[in-house]
Formats: C-alpha cells, structure tokens, sequence
C-alpha cells in the first residue's frame, strides 16, 4: 500500500509539471503521456473480484445481509461520513474457466441448448443515450422522439448498430373527443373555437361507448392520480375514468355525467403557466414555459438586444486571436501589446454565481437521452440520487421555440429540493447556501458559440429552477459531431472557449459547467490541454479577459473513437483531476498578473475552486468510492450503471451490496409507472408514452444479474450474463433479452398494450448500448 500512495504522489507531480497552460490547440506528445501515466495505471488497477458468500438458490427473495468481503466501509456508515483508508486486497480470481466480458454466474442457474448458437460480441453504437441526432422526430407531449427517423445516410451503419428508424405505431382513441368537451361537465361544455368546422366529437356518450377503449382494471381500477390529489388532468380521456365520474339526476329527469373534482393538496399540483390548460396541468412538474414563449421564440419576436451586442463582440475577440495564432515569427515580440491595446471591455459582465458543491455524498445521475426522462430521473431520487441532469437539448430549437427542446427542461419537485451535503466537509466553497441550491440542472448542446449563448439567456431568464447549465462536449453522435458540436467541440478549443465566456456572462447567478471525453481519437488523449484553458483561459485571452467562468468539468473516461469498446480510463482522469488540485493550490501563479482576474470570471468566485467529475463504468458502492479515493474526484457522475440497477445510489448510502429481490425489483417498474402516468396522463396518449419509455428501462434493467447468481464480486457493467435462469419464474422473466416479454412486465401495470402500439428496441443487440 505504501508503494501504491506513492505512485499516487507521483502522478500528482508529473501532473503538477503542466501547470504552465498549453497555449498550442495540439495535444501533447503521446508516448510521453502514455508513459507519465504509467504508474496510474499501476496503482489504479482494476479490483479483483471475490467469492460470493451463501448459497441464493436457497431462496427466491434472499437478501445478502452478510457485508461482501470487498466491502470498504460499514453499512451503517451515512453519506456524510468520512471515507478513508486504501482499497483492501483481494485474492486472485478463480481458475473456471469464463469467457472474456461473460457474467461469472454460477453453475446451476446456467440454461444449456443443444445447438445453441453463439452469442453475439460485437457491441453496437453503445452512445445513442449520451446525445441524439438533430434530425430527431419527437413528439410535442414530452419532448421525446416519436417518428421514425428520415435520414437515409450511413446505411451501413444502420444495418449494423442501432434501430434509427424505429416506429412506435399509433397509440390513441378510436374516436378524438375535442378538448372543449374534454374537462366539463356534460350538460356544460365550453364554446369550440372551431365550431361546425371541428373534426373532433362532440358528443361525451358517444366516446365513452365507443371512441375509446374500456377504463384499466390495474391498480383495482382506481385512477392513481385522483387517489393521490382529488383531480385528473387527463378528464374523460382518462383510462381510469370510470373511478372519478358519476351520472347526476336533474329534476326535469334528464341525467348528467359529470367528473368529480375534489383537490387534495393544492402544493403538489406543481406549477403551470399562465397560459396552461387543464391537459397542461402536471402534479409536481416544474419548469414549465409558455405556449406563447415558443412561438415568439419561432417568430424571432423575443428580444436578445443585451445578449446580440455580446456575440458581435465575442466574435470580434475571436477574429483578434486567430490573427495572434497566424502571425509570423518576426510578429511575435509586438503582437501580445497589440492585443492588449485593442481591448475593448465587454458589453455584459458576468454575475456572482451561485456557489455550487459536489462531494463523496452527492452522486450524480448523468444527462441520458430517452432513457434520463423525468420519472426515471425521480425513481433514481427516490433511491438516493443527489444531482439529475436533464436530457441534452440541442441549443438552435431552444432558440427556435421548439416546444419538443423546451419540455426537456422540466423537472419534479423532488429534483428542485436541495442535495444532502455534509456541512463539515472541506470542498464546500465559501458562500455555499445548501438551502438555495437544488438537484436538476440543465444540459445543452451546440456547434455555433452564439446557439449556446442565447441559449443560456433564455435558461435564465425562462426556467428558474436550475442549479446549472452543462454545456455538452462529448456527445458522439455523427449528425452532432460533424456539425460541430459535441465532441467536435474537444478539438476547436476557441469556440469552446467563446461558449463558455459568452453562457457565462448571460446566465446571471447559474452556474456554467462542461463535460469531456478523453479525447476525440483513442490515442491522441486532449483533455489535459482543454483543463488549464477552461480554469484560465487561453493565454492571448487569459490577461485581458479573465478566466472563462467553468465551474465544475465532467470527465467521461473514453474517447468518442474508442466509444464503449474498452473500459472507462481512470488512470488517465485520476491525472486530471491531480491537474485541477494543483489548478486550485496555485491559480495565483497560473493566472497572469499583468491584469488581476475578475473574480466574477473565476468559477464560483472568491476562492476560484473548480470541482472536477469522473464517469465511467461505476456499478458498484466499491467503485464509486475507489474512484474518489483514488483518483481524487470529488464526486462520480453514474449513467449505464444506474439504468441497470437504479438502486446503485442506495448502495453507495448505505455502503454496501443490495441483493435486490424479483418482487422488489418489479415494484421499482410499477413505480415508474406511476411516475409517468404522473408525467404524461392517463389517457391512451399518456399511457402509451409510459409504456414506451418503461420499455426503453427495460432494455438495460434486464441485463441485472442478481448477485446471489454470481460466483464473485463485484459485478462488472460491461459482463455480458449467457443464458441463465433466476431463483423464481419472476426473476427468469425480468431477466428475458426478449422485448415482447417487455411488453408482458408492462401490461402488469398498464394494461394491454393498444393494437397498434409497436416497440422495437433502441439496438439491434437488445442490451449493451447507452449513455456518456
């Protein structure tokens, strides 16, 4: 362990020897990296596994109450408590004889198939969850793709990998009751604006026998949003209608339907804008915008004077540097003078920020596209998640008014209630208000300096719940990449630069943070390069402006090349984040002082600290805090894994295994359930929506081996299980790799699926594809 801490220590000094910023866009000499992170490598080897204690088959709903031996703190060690000590070691894996990447699951639970063919091991685009195509169809309910993709381009790539054209069929009533008739009574309906020109029926009989299908016998038919709050926004379109609607006599013997309308508790209807409708209303749901805010936004009526003024400048600023970067050597004694002599301040100066903090005991869900929707991101609170991040929305539709960008900017109320923090903890700033801070923050992404800048503009002046804004630079997709977003944005460190200072200077008090890869080719990492510019700014710019304002940088340990065919590189950000400590001890000797910077430019102000994130294949409690300890993160952002097991954040509470029972597990679907019929209604529109979103969970939550299965620990995200049965027929269904035995866990909650619904999974491998 001695020789381990300080091969630790040296990777901090050979990190501490590029304190001196890289003002070159090139990356460093390669093999020299390489070799520098050698001793990382060394000292950061991966844990071995370790037998698993106890005989699971003995019981279907066995929990591993006994601790692992790989455990590394006790179980009733609380979030705020101190984590020290090294790794414990561990004995050698066994001899039987595994397949590479193949879950070791125990002999009696394997299922032999005479002839059974080979399973396939190439792994598919395994990123679609970290970005989405800008050519994406989705739908105006949530936000979400809904139409089968156009683009005809890389076919090649279609056949191979994922599903791109993918369609979901229609999923509403037979016959379309028209919202005038669709939330009164009958007897009492409102005006139609379209009068005898409207489609739509009108006649509320009529459509309860025969536009739409029988109310739902699950959740003993009762509707479980009126259960909750005495009122359904979805009215008579709702499937559960039947439980809040009665017939009334009048005395003139006519008989009237009418929905009962009882509100509970009025705090958890969330809140709306003033333009919403009853359809509109969601219970809890926060962050809502206005109809008439989009299409002002798509009719450019929304006034960006300020924020116009402040790009003509940037855009000025950047012209400058790239004539400092053409300049000729007999150049290069003037130019830095000339520089400083065309300095113009600039037309908005950044506001104070609001402090932020992450620590061992804030774990962080990362930005999923499709898969990081609002109820998952609320069962993942529920089970201990700290910080949520929304899906990535593409900076140009906000711009626009897109209503699809806009609706992923919404959040539950327990996403804007503050993190659990530990008070006594040496990473909170000076200035930190633990009671104004809040767990959701946004994620955006754009390939011009200017769609990011309004971008934030309109985020702060529209959405008031955020604790931050992400600017998004490793997203791999090709559409993103090749328009010059994303992870392009990991080689054009200029207009990553300009993003950053202008989102800065618009965003009042939100935060402005960044999210890496390695790199965009697997052997020409760049990450250290883009740290120190993103802490002060390149050096033409670090003395007159002042550093960019990052707050805190994500570091997803892979390259958009290597994508997930190798594991997440810890060794190489255990060697960033030793370059942000350092970055933090002596900013005053890294920071030009011709010009003293304005604190308002340094990441949450005053003391200039800069939080730095690992991501990358965390599964367990063990790895979460390995990673800390090791590689000095302050905190691990969780993705692939918490779509797995979403109870992961449990474990790293509580600090140990949670063998999760076949009963419990399908409990967290019938919660999610609940959570989107909550989010999208309980018509045939809204259960379709949840349907098809807790199918796409599915498509990761089967890959779950339950622990009691494995021969040892810990498990790995990236261990493909072979065909195995559980310890009851419940555990062996939520295990199938077969969707339609999706749809069947499905309809234990939703009902059937309507006739014309149609799910086809996101990868034509079923399993191994998501997130950043």
């Amino acid at each position: 362990m001695e020789n381990t801490a300080s091969q630790i220590d040296d990777s901090e000094q050979r990190a501490a020897k590029r304190l001196k910023v890289d003002d070159s866009a090139q990356p460093a000499d390669v093999p020299a990296a390489e070799e520098q992170r050698a001793a990382v490598d060394e000292a950061y080897k991966q844990v071995e596994p370790v037998p698993a204690g106890g005989n699971a088959g003995e019981k279907a709903d066995a929990r591993m109450s006994d601790a692992p031996a790989m455990e590394t703190k006790p179980a009733d060690d609380g979030p705020g408590a101190a984590h020290t000590g090294d790794a414990p070691a561990q004995p050698k894996k066994d001899d039987r004889d595994v397949r590479r990447g193949q879950a070791p699951i125990k002999a009696e639970f394997l299922v032999y198939r005479e002839g059974q063919a080979k399973e396939q091991d190439d792994i598919a685009d395994d990123d679609a969850a970290e970005g989405r195509d800008q050519g994406d169809g989705r739908d105006s309910r949530d936000g979400r793709d809904n139409r089968d993709s156009r683009d005809k381009r890389d076919k090649k790539k279609r056949e191979k990998g994922q599903n791109k054209e993918r369609s979901f069929g229609h999923f509403d009533d037979a016959l379309r009751l028209c919202n005038s008739r669709a939330y009164t009574p009958e007897f009492s309906p409102r005006d139609c604006k379209f009068g005898d020109r409207c489609n739509m029926l009108h006649d509320l009989r009529k459509y309860l026998k025969e536009g739409r299908r029988e109310d739902l016998e699950t959740f003993e038919g009762k509707c479980p949003i009126f259960e909750k709050l005495g009122t359904c926004p979805s009215g008579w379109k709702c499937r559960f209608v039947k439980s809040h609607m009665r017939e009334i006599d009048h005395e003139d013997g006519r008989k009237e339907l009418v929905l009962v309308d009882e509100p509970k508790d009025a705090k958890s209807s969330g809140e709306a804008p003033a333009d919403a409708g009853r359809e509109d209303l969601r219970p809890g749901v926060y962050n809502n915008t206005e109809n008439q805010l989009k299409i002002d936004l798509s009719r450019k009526r929304v006034d960006f004077t300020e924020t116009d003024k402040y790009i003509t400048w940037i855009n000025k600023e950047a012209r400058l540097g790239d004539e400092f970067h053409q300049r000729r050597k007999d150049q290069m004694t003037s130019t830095h003078e000339d520089l400083r002599a065309q300095f113009v301040d600039p037309p908005l100066k950044p506001s104070e920020k609001r402090k932020l903090y992450f620590g061992k005991e804030t774990p962080a869900l990362a930005p999923l596209t499709t898969q990081g929707n609002l109820p998952f991101r609320r069962l993942c609170v529920d089970l201990g998640a700290q910080l949520t991040y929304s899906e990535m929305a593409l900076g140009l539709p906000l711009v626009q008014g897109v209503k699809n960008d806009w609706a992923l900017m919404k959040a539950h109320e327990s996403e804007i209630s503050p993190p659990k923090v530990n008070p006594d903890s040496s990473s909170i700033v000076q200035g930190y208000e633990n009671s104004r801070d809040l767990k959701f923050g946004a994620q955006i992404s754009g390939s011009q300096a200017w769609h990011c800048v309004k971008s934030a503009d309109l985020l702060n002046r529209y959405v008031p719940h955020l604790r931050l804004i992400d600017l998004n630079c490793g997203c791999p997709i090709d559409m993103v990449f090749k328009a010059g977003g994303g992870s392009a944005l990991l080689e054009a460190h200029g207009k990553l630069e300009r993003m950053v200072r202008g989102m800065n200077a618009v965003s009042g008090e939100i935060p402005i943070t960044v999210k890496l890869r390695t790199g965009v080719r697997q052997n020409r990492p760049t990450a250290t390069t883009i740290l120190g510019k993103l802490a002060f700014g390149s050096r033409e710019n670090r003395d007159r402006l002042g550093a960019p304002g990052c707050a805190a940088i994500t570091l997803h340990g892979r390259s958009r090349e290597q994508r997930y065919t190798k594991k997440a590189d810890w060794g190489y950000i255990a060697e960033c984040a030793a370059m942000i400590k350092s970055y933090n001890e002596q900013k005053d000797g890294i920071t030009d002082t011709v010009r003293e910077p304005d604190e308002s430019t340094l990441p949450n102000a005053k003391d200039g600290r800069m939080f730095f994130l690992g991501n990358g294949d965390c599964y367990s409690h063990i790895e979460y805090y390995e990673h800390i300890d090791k590689a000095k993160v302050d905190t691990v952002m969780v993705g692939r894994g918490a779509l797995v097991k979403p109870w992961l954040f449990e474990e790293i509470e509580k600090g140990q295994y949670l063998d999760k029972s076949a009963t419990e597990r399908l409990a967290y679907v019938e919660k999610f359930c609940r959570f989107g019929m909550e989010a999208w209604g309980t018509d045939e529109l809204g259960i379709g929506f949840t349907r098809r979103f807790l199918l796409e969970w599915l498509s990761f939550a089967h890959r779950y081996v339950p622990l009691g299965l494995l021969e040892h620990l810990p498990p790995d995200l990236n261990d493909r299980p072979p065909a195995y049965h559980g310890r009851n027929d419940l555990e062996t269904l939520l295990a199938s790799k077969n969707y339609r035995d999706w749809i069947k866990i499905s309809e234990m909650y939703l009902g059937p699926a309507h006739p014309n619904f149609n799910f086809q999974p996101k990868h034509k491998s079923h399993a191994y594809e998501a997130e950043g």
